[in-house]
Parts: structure tokens; sequence; C-alpha cells
């Protein structure tokens, strides 16, 4: 069976958020023949320039596009792509047709635009958030997720996460065992789940540049030890009521807090690879026992460990 993948772009998308997609439903082919077709679309067609200046071949839209995916993709282009009417009229016509209809980065910026995201689940590039939930209340924006599929539509994060997109897509069309082939081919992870975060928690703590930058690595390759307040405060030479102040101030989360997100975050990558059993994995991140870690992994990431492990081919 073969699935047609119209993909829409405008002027001033990311090239990325298209190339890699494309990328992953060529990969599909030469492992599963014919399984897709796949097609550049824009409003008037020709070539259509990316924001770093190369530029796409495309046919244009009509306005009985059937596909099986309507794939959105993102770039600075998509805010002038959601006022156009023709475009506006266009994606949601096509996507009362497709199968599904999916979006890349801010490409699910033109999608919550035509009403298609209402009262729906769905995330977008991190950097858009706090102006997705201005423009979009009814939205259920999950901000820090790589992708996410409510019925029909699915949405990515942005740029690499439109190659998980994919790998997602294809793994539902023809399975995981050809979506874990177009992954080693492309020489990418297979296959972050939708719920892992788009960026380190840790990254993200140290962002701040703060004295407490030597400390969170001291916990990351400590985590099956000791990590209480005032085992920390030891560490950062000062009292524990003071260092528990600062460190709140500096990095947003307190001591204890902290640490949670940096051992589920660590347990997490751990069950992901599925080379480590469960119990070793909660002890080798400080969690002690199973029931714990899947307490801590409810607290953060609002799913159990048993959802990141890999699904057996």
């Amino acid at each position: 069976m073969t699935r047609a993948i119209a993909m829409l772009v405008y002027p001033h998308f990311q090239i990325l958020d298209a190339a890699g997609p494309l990328s992953a439903f060529e990969t599909a082919n030469e492992f599963a023949p014919g399984s897709y077709v796949v097609e550049l679309i824009s409003r008037d067609g020709g070539p259509v320039a990316s924001s770093c200046g190369a530029s796409l071949l495309t046919r244009a839209f009509r306005g009985d596009e059937a596909p099986d995916t309507l794939m959105v993709v993102g770039g600075n282009g998509v805010d002038a792509a959601s006022t156009c009417p023709t475009t506006q009229e266009f994606v949601l016509q096509c996507s009362t047709r497709a199968r599904r209809t999916s979006s890349v980065c801010s490409g699910a910026w033109l999608l919550a635009r035509v009403g298609l995201l209402e009262g729906r689940q769905a995330t977008t590039h991190w950097s858009r958030t706090s102006r997705f939930r201005r423009a979009f209340p009814t939205v259920q924006l999950e901000a820090d997720r790589i992708y996410v599929q409510d019925g029909p539509i699915w949405t990515a994060a942005g740029i690499s996460a439109g190659i998980d997109l994919a790998l997602a897509l294809i793994a539902d069309d023809v399975g995981e065992t050809v979506a874990r082939q177009v992954a080693r081919q492309l020489v990418v992870y297979y296959r972050r789940p939708g719920g892992q975060s788009q960026f380190s928690e840790l990254a993200e703590m140290q962002a701040v540049g703060s004295r407490f930058t030597p400390l969170l690595d001291h916990i990351r390759q400590h985590l099956d030890e000791r990590l209480d307040v005032d085992a920390l405060a030891a560490l950062a030479c000062m009292s524990s009521r003071h260092f528990s102040r600062r460190f709140t101030e500096e990095t947003g989360l307190t001591p204890a807090r902290a640490v949670e997100k940096l051992r589920v975050e660590a347990a997490a990558a751990a069950l992901e690879s599925g080379r480590e059993a469960v119990q070793k994995v909660a002890r080798d991140c400080g969690f002690g026992d199973q029931e714990r870690m899947r307490r801590a992994f409810l607290r953060i990431l609002g799913r159990p460990p048993s959802a990141l492990r890999p699904k057996r081919a």
C-alpha cells in the first residue's frame, strides 16, 4: 500500500523541517518499497525559498487534495502563511480528507490558526510557547514534548523532532522494524518517545551560569549517592538554609526537585536504550527501588517507566 504524503511549504520555511522527514520517508521506501510517495506543495507552486535561501521545487496545491497525510512544515514564514486565506482554507479542507494531519515545529501555528488544534493536545518549538499559549488558549499545549499525537493530529517540536515524528508515522504505518531500520540508516537515535523533554534538565538549569554549575555536574555523576539538602549544602560549603534559598533563586528549582528531575532524565535515557534492567536503572539512578522510580516518573513525565521501554519488533 502506497501512502501519499503532502508536505506544505511556504516562503521562508525552515529547510530542515522538510528535509528531515523527507529523508525518513525516502529511506523507508528502501526497506519497504512503495510505502510512500512524497510531494512538496505550496500555494503558488514552483521553487519556494527557505529561510536559509535554498529553494525546493513544489507544485501548487489543489482544492481537492486528498493525501494520506498532510504535513505542514515550520519556519519564520509561518506567521505570514497563517494569515493567507487561501492557505488557511486549503489546510482546513485538506485535513477533512486526509487520514492524518501533522506539523513540524512552528507549523502547529497554522494548524491552530484554522482551528484544528482546538481542545487538542499539541506541541511546538519551545521558543514559541508563550506566544502560542496567548494566541490559542483552548489548545492543550504540551510545551515540553518532542511530538504529540491526539487522534488524527500529530505535532512535533521542531527541526530534529521532525525526524522523530516521521519515524513514529513510519512505525504506525509499516511497523517498528522498518522504523528502526530507517533510524539506523539515518544514524539517528531510535526512537525518542514523544514524552521526552525537548531539552536537557541539566542544560536548562546550568543555562543561568550560576555558581552551582559544578554542583549540578557532581549530582549527575553521583546520582546513586545521598543527595539531600544537607549533603549538597556541605558540597557547596554553605549552610543548609542559605544553600536551599540561593539554589532555588538561581535555578528555579528546589534542591530536591532538581535532583529528582536529573534522576528521572538519566533513568529515562537508560530505559529508552533498552540495555539495562528496570531494577538496575532504579538503583543506579538513586531511586532505590522501582516503585519510587515509578512515582517520580509520574510526577515529572506524567507516565510510568514502562512507557519508555522500546517496543519489541
